[in-house]
């Protein structure tokens, strides 16, 4: 219960670490498509050696893709609610919209001006949303994993850095909007705290259920990240730093593979 206490305690303080550089820093654009790709990339290594191979092993292939589809499907509707509430204006054409309009990383950028769902707030309420849909899966699966005995250092660092400009953004969206710093950093916190329970809970009660019933929260877990990715992270990333996030992504992939070897 301890090692999985800091565990938890690490993959989320990047949440708060984001906050306190949000609300205080407004970085360039391109520096946060790197962080955003570099996420991307260690969330693809989690996903597939930490998060869906396990669903697989415990519990087969259709269980594993049930799942998979299944958290996939309530991330993608979610999401869109989410996106739909940042959107900047109501009736503007969707091809206008460039990434996600939930991740609006103009409102932490040195060199843009904050859109209107910044301004207005919903960007970094939907972002703080977001995180928590996919935070509470992934972070139970870490839990689960550090119950195995499995390590979870690659799923603990893919949460890390998926964590970390995640909050910057949000929270900077909320500086703009015009919300007090202690408030910010309250929420956030506040989200920090509840991820470390979901961490604490894969390895304390569901470290005694069967295989074949974890295999569905992992792999609902995958699915989730596998959605972010391609609804959030990534189109955000290429957005804003082109072509040369290529290789932050790689870096992340890589990195997150070393670590899940260890």
């Amino acid at each position: 219960m301890g090692e999985s206490l800091i565990f938890g305690i690490v993959a989320s303080s990047a949440l708060i670490i984001g906050a306190l550089v949000g609300v205080r820093f407004d970085l360039p654009k391109r520096l946060l498509a790197i962080l955003l790709s570099f996420a991307a990339g260690a969330l693809i290594t989690a996903l597939a050696f930490e998060l869906f191979e396990d669903a697989y092993e415990m519990g087969g292939i259709w269980r594993a893709a049930v799942g998979l589809f299944l958290g996939a499907a309530v991330f993608t509707g979610l999401s869109a609610l989410l996106d739909r509430a940042a959107q900047p204006g109501k009736g503007k054409p969707a091809d206008e919209v460039q990434g996600s309009a939930k991740l609006d990383t103009d409102a932490a950028a040195s060199d843009r001006s904050a859109t209107k769902a910044t301004t207005r707030g919903a960007a970094g309420l939907a972002l703080l949303a977001a995180v928590t849909l996919d935070g509470v899966p992934e972070n139970v699966a870490l839990g689960v994993s550090l119950g195995e005995g499995s390590g979870g250092l690659a799923l603990l660092a893919a949460i890390f850095v998926s964590n970390l400009p995640e909050a910057l953004v949000g929270a900077s969206s909320m500086r703009t909007q015009g919300m007090a710093r202690a408030k910010i950093l309250g929420l956030w916190t506040a989200c920090a705290v509840l991820l470390v329970g979901a961490v604490v809970l894969g390895a304390g009660p569901l470290a005694s259920v069967d295989p074949e019933s974890i295999s569905l929260p992992l792999a609902f877990a995958a699915g989730a990240v596998i959605a972010s990715l391609a609804d959030t992270l990534m189109p955000e990333a290429y957005e804003h730093g082109g072509p040369a996030v290529a290789m932050s992504t790689a870096a992340g992939f890589v990195l997150s593979f070393v670590l899940s070897l260890a």
